[in-house]
This record gives structure tokens, C-alpha cells and sequence, in this order.
């Protein structure tokens, strides 16, 4: 056992070694394949031997079991925000009651990029990472422990050289880049979910999911820039802090600039204001602090803000244009999307916007824009070209209200707009437009990533009339590709062959490849989990799919209404014929209790909830989060919830803590 135990600690040093090199530093030494290994390795010992699993572990970091609500964390230091400065003046006004404070004739600065995410403090004891929260109110902020450890540049235990303070509260951003900002909007409006503003709200959403496994799969980074309380640690300057977090294996932003005065720090914020847009992660202005930290305690705070700090914010950048028509496109799942079309184009962070998505008829509405109006213009999070707003008063009478059309504009059917939402769709299945979204939502890289199948290749297909649905895809010849234009014989066979090996695709891929309103990568893979195949899962009742942990109402009724319509189990039989995977390898847990599916309700005496789904999974058991008929227990601490009274009326056996003590023990 001690050797078991000796290797389990290699490999999470090993690992964490990778992914601060990979994470922070951005200079792998190692593949992805010998990552993978280590790290099934370890999951492997820790499944055996579940008391080898340590908070810091990397296997923490896919997320844990779906948090029923955020408890609260009260800042040993507060979390102050920043007073604002919008010109050269404001800053030189700053500097000037620094100096007057201080009674210094010079002050030393340190500009930072402020970048635009949420706020988080993170607190270590003896080098381990042990809570994590928002800033909240600046007093109190919601602990996110569980989404933190998600966050693959945030280590879980510190580096060796920088020591192992007694306490460490760090202060940082969790950010969301911009190209997966992009990327998690597209996925949402596919699947009719609202979208995010910007980046900014995206990960702040991000990290306040009950789900970690829904925080993991965002992509989200951090930049750490900051001290809250500390014991054991000596530093004299911010600066020195900064270095201090770099060793510790902390992710800090390579952008920053030590100043010795008031002037080279605000040509370091101009300087940026107007390179922001080069930049793959969001910011919103530049921070200057007081590089002293002795200067910092002596200047203080007021009741809202540090004295020895202040954040250069960055003007809106908008830009004004005619609105000279809004077009309407159809999504993959028959989602009618209005786009704004400006003429001229205008040019903001960097580039030239020519168009702008409008979302829906409400937001038209409420912003009382008009075909023909003059528009005002600008990027959201610097990112996304958004029309802010009308102006009315410049108006020639000409204008026209805009309205959604009754018909499909791809292929005339009668659209539809469902009770509860503000999207109107297009009913039919068969439609071009959506049939053309569908093929590329399948052969994308996160569903059945078939290279060579872009959108120029799909757009051939249709016109050929080769391809009607999915399916048709796997019946394709060489010989029918290579004489379509632009194709050889050569682009052809690698067409077929990618076809070919997308076939052994994870099933969990093949369903978020078929476009479910509502299934993400996310959900497939959690059905994938609980179903041996395709088939259990197109069999089971909505009741089944709820009592599955992260599956909600409105998932469960999208996957039943989906696997009801004959043409989709019709294709569905047709991907089968083709030889596509649709079952996976499920590992059963052995022990007493396997097969036993439980549900926890109410706060128990001995156990925390953690602790009760250890005990039960270790003996082959498993929890979710509802009660269903497929229920084999519910365990029901001090206050039970309405899972106890929905116990009772489905006749599922409930056991009392001490009961359920009796079992574990037998």
C-alpha cells in the first residue's frame, strides 16, 4: 500500500508540473498522449483506493459532484473595488494626491492590464488551495471552491521554490478569451439558450454553475495580481509580489510595466488603448498602483476604494452608420436569427463591422430600431458588433418598422413561436437552411470532427442534391466527390477516409453531432455516462432522464420529443447501418451495493454530503440528484427537502442516517 500510495503522489506531481507548463507557461515538454496516460493512471489508483484522493489532486479538476448552492466567505481582507479615470487629467490628479499624501516628490508605479472578468480570491494553507470565492460585496463573497479547482492555470498546490506559506490569499481575475467567448455563444444559440453578453458576464456565469463539470468545460483562464492576507511571507514592493506569484506558479499578465513616474505610466495606458484589440482575452482599461507596499499602508483606503490605486478605464468605442436592411438566417435547429446590415460599414476595435447580430423581434422592439435609421454601433467586450441604439430624432419618415416573416425565408413553411420563448423557428426538417447548419454542426470538430468537410464542401453537396440528411454522408463514393469542382481524386479518398474514422467516434460525440435542441458536449457526455448506448438512450422516459444529475425538464423533453420524430429514428437506423459507434464501454463499479442507485436529502450528522457519496460509490453504489422510480434508496437527513415527500408517494424506501450507517457497514 505504501507503494501504491508513493506512486499516487509522483504522479500528481508530475501532472501539476505539466500543466503549469502547459497552462502558465505555455511551453509543454510533454504530449498529450503521455498526459493522458499519467492522468489515467492516477484516476485508476484513486477509483481503487479512494483515500488516496487529495483536494490538490489534478483528477479534482474535471469537477465534482453538482453543488446544491453557494455557501457564503467573509474576506479576511477586504475586497476593495477601484476608483475610475477617464482622461490624462484624472491621472496626473491622482498621482497628485498620492505624492501630497505620501510627501514624496516622485512615486513608483506598476501598470497593469485590467483585464474584464470577475474577481476572485483564493486562499492556500501550507501550499494547498483550500477555498475559493467571489468578491461579492467586498466583505462577503460566495464560495466557488469546487468551479476554482476547474481552472486548469490555477495551481492547486503551490510550487516548491516559492515555499509553502502557513496562509496565502491571492487576488486575480477568472477571464473568459475571446475566442472561447465565440465559440460558447455559437453553441447556446444553436441550442436556444440565451446568449451572453460579453465575456465578462460569460465567465462570471461560468463560475457561478451549480455543476462544476458545466465550469470545466468553459475555458476559462485567470491572471493573478494581487495579496489579501498572508503569514510567512516578506515583501517589500508590489513588483516583488508579481514575481513571488510567477514562482509560486501563479499565471500573471506578461503586460506589465514598472514606471518611475506619473508621465511613462500614462503613455504605457495610451499606448494600449489603442493596441487592446491584439490582445486574445478581454480588457477594459489599465490599473496603476503604488509599487511600495509600505507607501500602500500608509496611503490606505477610503470606505470604498485603495488610495494607492486607481483603474484607467478605456472610452466606448462607437461609431454611428445607417442601418440599410435587416436579413434573416436559419440556424440548424430552425431558430430565424435577424442580422443588421450597415451601409457604410463602420470600423471599431480594429476592424471593419459590416453587420450585426439583432438576436430577436423583442430586442428590435425594445430598442425601437428601424430599416433606415441611423444606428449607433459598438463591440461588446471589444468582440461582438452590437447595435446599441437608434436615433429617433434624425429619423425622415422613411424608416420602417421591421417585423418577423410568417414564412421560412430558406423554404416557405409556416413559422412557429413556441409558448415561453422569443425565438421563432422554422418547423420543418427538411428545410435547406437548416439542413446545411446541420452538416456542419456534425462534422465539427467537437461532434464528429471530419476533416475536409466545410462548409464550401456541404454547399456542393446540396447542390448536387448528394446529400438530404446525415446519414447520406456515409453513403458518398469516391468517384461522385472527384467530379464535383475543386475536387481531385486525391481531396476525394481523403473525404471517404475521414468519413471512415469519424465512424469510431465516443457515442457521447455521435449525440452532440446530432444537434438536440438543448444537448451540449457537456449533457451528451453525462447521458453517455448513465446509458450503455444509443438505443438505452432513446428508450428511456423523461422521468428516467431527470434523475439524472445535470439533465433538467427541458432537456428531458427535448430528447423525448427528438427521438419520437419517426425521421430521426429513421436516420439514426441509418448511421447504425453505416457502422457509426453507438454504444461505449460503461465501467460498472463492483461492490455490495452495485447497481443501487440512492438519493441524498436534508443535512446529516456524520456525514457531509462529500462524504456520503464517497461511502456509497466506493461500494458500487451511485447517487443523483432526483427521485424516480428507478430510485433504490433516498437517505434523509435533518430538514429533507421535497425529495422525501416525492419518496414517499413513489413508495421508494427511505433510510434514516442511522439506517443508512447499518448498510454501509453490512
Amino acid at each position: 500500500m505504501s507503494d501504491v500510495a508513493a506512486r499516487a503522489a509522483e504522479l500528481r506531481q508530475k501532472l501539476e508540473y505539466h500543466n503549469w507548463r502547459y497552462y502558465v507557461l505555455d511551453d509543454p515538454v510533454i504530449t498529450d498522449s503521455e498526459y493522458d496516460r499519467m492522468l489515467r493512471e492516477l484516476i485508476e489508483l484513486e477509483e481503487k483506493y479512494p483515500e488516496l484522493r487529495t483536494p490538490d489532486s489534478p483528477t479534482q479538476r474535471v469537477g465534482g459532484a453538482p453543488r446544491p448552492e453557494f455557501g457564503t466567505v467573509v474576506h479576511r481582507v477586504p475586497m476593495f473595488s477601484l476608483a475610475n479615470a477617464y482622461s490624462e487629467e484624472e491621472l496626473r490628479d491622482f498621482d497628485r494626491r498620492v505624492r501630497d499624501l505620501a510627501g514624496e516628490a516622485k512615486v513608483e508605479y506598476v501598470v497593469e492590464l485590467k483585464i474584464d472578468g470577475l474577481a476572485v480570491s483564493l486562499t492556500y494553507e501550507n501550499g494547498v488551495f483550500v477555498q475559493g470565492a467571489t468578491r461579492g460585496d467586498g466583505v462577503t463573497g460566495e464560495d466557488i471552491t469546487a468551479n476554482l479547482r476547474t481552472v486548469r492555470s490555477l495551481p492547486l498546490r503551490l510550487r516548491e521554490e516559492a515555499g509553502a506559506p502557513p496562509l496565502l490569499e491571492v487576488r486575480g481575475e477568472v477571464f473568459m478569451p475571446k475566442q472561447a467567448f465565440l465559440e460558447l455563444n455559437a453553441r447556446r444559440e444553436e441550442e436556444g439558450e440565451p446568449l451572453f453578453a460579453n465575456p465578462r458576464n460569460a465567465a462570471a456565469g461560468s463560475l457561478r454553475q451549480l455543476d462544476p463539470k458545466v465550469t470545466a468545460e468553459r475555458s476559462l483562464d485567470t491572471f493573478l495580481y494581487g495579496l489579501g492576507a498572508m503569514e510567512g511571507l516578506e515583501l517589500s514592493t508590489h513588483w516583488e509580489l508579481l514575481a513571488f506569484l510567477r514562482r509560486a506558479g501563479f499565471k500573471v499578465n506578461p503586460h506589465i510595466r514598472l514606471c518611475s513616474n506619473i508621465e511613462e505610466a500614462i503613455e504605457y495606458c495610451l499606448n494600449w488603448r489603442e493596441r487592446r484589440a491584439e490582445l486574445p482575452y478581454p480588457i477594459d482599461g489599465l490599473v496603476l498602483k503604488v509599487n511600495s507596499l509600505e507607501l500602500q499602508r500608509a496611503l490606505g483606503t477610503t470606505a470604498k476604494s485603495p488610495r494607492w490605486a486607481v483603474a484607467y478605464k478605456f472610452p466606448a468605442e462607437q461609431a454611428e452608420t445607417r442601418l440599410k436592411e435587416i436579413v434573416v438566417s436559419v440556424g440548424r435547429t430552425g431558430v430565424l436569427t435577424p442580422t443588421a446590415v450597415f451601409d457604410p460599414p463602420v470600423k471599431l476595435a480594429g476592424t471593419t463591422v459590416s453587420r450585426a447580430v439583432l438576436h430577436n423581434e423583442e430586442i428590435i422592439r425594445e430598442r425601437d430600431i428601424r430599416v433606415g435609421d441611423i444606428v449607433l454601433v459598438e463591440k461588446a467586450g471589444d468582440i461582438i458588433p452590437e447595435v446599441v441604439a437608434s436615433r429617433p430624432e434624425r429619423r425622415t419618415g422613411e424608416e420602417k418598422v421591421f417585423t418577423m416573416p410568417k414564412k421560412c425565408p430558406a423554404c416557405g413553411a409556416e413559422v412557429v413561436r413556441l409558448p415561453g420563448e422569443v425565438a421563432y423557428r422554422c418547423p420543418n426538417v427538411s428545410c435547406p437552411a437548416r439542413l446545411r447548419e446541420s452538416l456542419i454542426h456534425f462534422g465539427s470538430r467537437a461532434a464528429m470532427d471530419i476533416d475536409g468537410l466545410g462548409p464550401a464542401v456541404i454547399n456542393q453537396l446540396l447542390e448536387r442534391g448528394l446529400v438530404k440528411n446525415v446519414a447520406d454522408l456515409y453513403r458518398l463514393q469516391a468517384e461522385e466527390l472527384a467530379k464535383l469542382p475543386r475536387f481531385g481524386a486525391k481531396s476525394a479518398a481523403n473525404l471517404i477516409a475521414a468519413l471512415e474514422e469519424s465512424k469510431s467516434r465516443s457515442w457521447d460525440r455521435l449525440l452532440y453531432a446530432l444537434g438536440i435542441r438543448y444537448v451540449g458536449a457537456t449533457v451528451a457526455k453525462t447521458l453517455a455516462a448513465h446509458f450503455p448506448d444509443l438505443r438505452s438512450l432513446m428508450a428511456a422516459s423523461k422521468e428516467e432522464l431527470t434523475a439524472i444529475p445535470g439533465v433538467g425538464e427541458k432537456v428531458a423533453a427535448s430528447l423525448v420529443e427528438f427521438f419520437a420524430e419517426p425521421q430521426n429514428r429513421a436516420t439514426i437506423e441509418r448511421l447504425a447501418e453505416a457502422g457509426v459507434n453507438m454504444s461505449g464501454q460503461r465501467k460498472e463499479r463492483a461492490g455490495p451495493l452495485a447497481g443501487k442507485t440512492f438519493v441524498l436529502t436534508g443535512t446529516l450528522a456524520g456525514f457531509t454530503r462529500a462524504e456520503a457519496q464517497a461511502a456509497i460509490e466506493a461500494r458500487g453504489g451511485r447517487v443523483t440528484g432526483s427521485v424516480s422510480r428507478a430510485t433504490d434508496y433516498v437517505v434523509a437527513g435533518e430538514k429533507p427537502g421535497s425529495k422525501l415527500e416525492k419518496a414517499r408517494a413513489l413508495g421508494v424506501p427511505v433510510l434514516s442516517e442511522e439506517e443508512f450507517k447499518k448498510l454501509l457497514e453490512a
